[in-house]
């Protein structure tokens, strides 16, 4: 007969394991603590509420801080090591969500800190088994690596676009009309390329205004640009993905490893799969 496990197995597979029943209801109360815990902080950062529910709120979050540091001290107890459970991303998250409140018994004003709480939302993507957006989301970080150097010579160019305004309507406008410095025209210049627009700096001789529509123009002509190129890397990512039932059959032109389960002709290339047959006769 074998060995029951210890308790603190048991203890080990309801916390870190949420493909049980046990798991999925810690998991679960463990969301809506999470969630608690962010909408006590939202609430008691709004005077009137603050003022009139302050002592309540307080309250709460004591009870919710001590249940994320007993949860955080039996990870620590059940993990078979605790030191790389303590150094891993959710084991600083749950460590950084705890600590403000420790930190709030001997200094009550680090009690600002709580807002700190607000990433264990990331735990959301884990209890919910978010998988398949997860998976979607490799298209997005594939079509990233692929447009980076695109994107990165498209922003050094802007950056030289802007620096190039910014430093005009430093001299055409001046000191006296906002644009105290070069650095200043420059943040004038990015504010301006990218149709923002806030208006505290504003050109008023005619040559500035006319630096300043083709700043304008010059924006609506470039802005799509970036859209462009991370758009066509990532109509690319996903088309290289494998399909259920896929057909290893190397493409003999391009060399794509994989196609759609009946394809005859390769989808990157248009090159042919198969042989034709009256190729195969004259051979």
């Amino acid at each position: 007969m074998a060995d029951s496990p210890s308790w603190r197995q048991r203890l080990y597979v309801v916390i870190f394991q949420s493909d049980t029943i046990a798991g999925r209801r810690f998991d679960s109360a463990l969301l809506i603590v999470i969630l608690a815990s962010l909408l006590v902080v939202i609430l008691d950062s709004v005077d009137d509420i603050s003022h009139a529910y302050g002592g309540l709120l307080s309250d709460i979050e004591w009870v919710i801080n001590g249940l994320f540091l007993i949860e955080y001290l039996l990870r620590l107890y059940c993990s078979p090591k605790p030191l790389r459970y303590a150094l891993s991303f959710y084991g600083l998250v749950d460590l950084l969500a705890v600590l403000p409140g420790v930190i709030a018994i001997f200094y009550p004003d680090a009690q600002y800190l709580l807002a700190v709480r607000v990433i264990r939302v990331l735990r959301i993507f884990r209890i919910l088994k978010l998988r398949q957006y997860l998976r979607q989301a490799d298209f997005l970080l594939t079509a990233l690596r692929g447009s980076r150097q695109k994107i990165t010579v498209f922003f050094v160019s802007v950056m030289s676009l802007v620096t190039v305004f910014g430093s005009l309507m430093y001299v055409v406008e001046g000191p006296e009309h906002g644009f105290t410095s070069i650095p200043r025209g420059i943040y004038w210049a990015i504010v301006t390329l990218t149709t923002v627009g806030f208006g505290d700096i504003t050109p008023k001789t005619p040559l500035g205004q006319a630096i300043a529509s083709l700043v304008m123009l010059t924006g609506y002509s470039i802005i799509a640009v970036p859209t462009g190129i991370f758009s066509a890397e990532l109509h690319y990512a996903m088309r290289q993905e494998r399909p259920a039932g896929a057909l290893d059959k190397p493409c003999p032109a391009c060399a794509k490893a994989s196609h759609e389960a009946e394809a005859a002709f390769c989808s990157r290339c248009g090159n042919p799969l198969f042989p034709r047959a009256d190729d195969a006769t004259q051979r």
